[in-house]
């Protein structure tokens, strides 16, 4: 990689503010806890963090971060009742509420109540005091375990620790099996700026998790198809994803027994086409899901007498 192409940043040598908004940026995209939580006066607070996510399952954790102010090094209401009072309850944003939860973000005074400013319905929850918000489909109510304190200058960072107690899950967002339905859930996630991007629809795919097998590697397959000046980096590790090359057996019946025929009409290319074009047909067909088929077609091309037997 050409060092020029890139922009290095070594942390304390620009403000705090620019490196803040680089982080913001970069690591994205972010859930989003919308923590409730009240003071020892039991008024009740909400407002969304996206320095948050899931670090165990047994014991079942989450870790947020309502940081310092960069701008004035104040600290946010949320950490002041967690101290006060040490529970939480979690809500996930979806779709359908992320402007009320970007209402909430506002900093009203401390004891304003979010939820009427937001115009959210508070729920209250079985094993802890802070409410929960009614229309969020996926809630955790949580004891706080934990607060580290990760410096005390403005941007630093404050992990509340926190032990699930129970989850409340609404219905209409499982599937058959019962497992959470991505589509239905209808997440949203933080960026930088101003931006937010949504976890449904087109956005969405799919990767398959290389546990039960052992994939051969990139650097199994031959050079002709691991140098491609078409296949992309995620297609050669789609490739590498398969657990053995074909035979030279296997290659020759994929020809003779016209399955080359099958996916050049998929394709919609004649014979001639795909012996010239067989690095972008093999691309989109790795697109398509065909993996095996795709390493067939590249192999298959290669072989000295595919011209002599199909007769171009």
């Amino acid at each position: 990689m050409n060092k020029e192409n890139f922009l290095e940043i070594i942390p304390g040598t620009i403000p705090t503010a620019r490196l803040h908004g680089y982080l913001l940026a970069g690591v994205a995209p972010r859930p989003i806890a919308f923590a409730s939580t009240i003071d020892a006066q039991g008024r009740p607070n909400l407002a969304p963090f996206s320095f948050f996510n899931a670090f165990g399952s047994n014991p079942p954790l989450v870790i947020f971060s309502p940081a310092r102010r960069v701008r004035d090094n104040t600290l946010k209401d949320t950490y002041y009742n967690v101290r006060e009072v040490p529970e939480v309850v979690i809500n996930a944003v979806n779709y359908a509420m992320v402007n009320q939860c970007s209402l909430a973000s506002t900093e009203y005074p401390r004891g304003v109540n979010e939820f009427l400013k937001a115009g959210l319905t508070p729920v209250p929850s079985d094993l802890v005091r802070p409410y929960g918000v009614g229309e969020s489909p996926f809630r955790m109510e949580c004891r706080v375990k934990e607060v580290i304190e990760t410096g005390h200058e403005g941007g630093a960072g404050n992990l509340i620790v926190c032990e699930i107690l129970k989850i409340h899950i609404r219905h209409d967002i499982l599937d058959e099996d019962g497992n959470i339905d991505q589509h239905k859930i209808d997440l949203v996630a933080r960026l930088g700026k101003d931006w937010y991007c949504r976890a449904s629809g087109a956005a969405l795919f799919e990767v398959e998790k290389p546990l039960q097998k052992l994939g051969i590697g990139i650097d199994s397959l031959p050079e002709s198809v691991r140098t491609s000046p078409v296949l992309t980096g995620n297609q050669l590790a789609r490739l590498g994803n398969l657990e053995r090359l074909p035979s030279k057996q296997e290659i020759t019946e994929f020809v003779e027994s016209g399955r080359l025929e099958e996916v050049a009409e998929l394709l919609e290319l004649s014979l001639g086409e795909i012996a010239v074009r067989s690095h972008e047909a093999a691309a989109r067909l790795i697109d398509m899901n065909r993996v095996e088929d795709s390493l067939m077609l590249l192999l298959a091309t290669q072989q000295s007498n595919f011209k002599e037997n199909k007769k171009f």
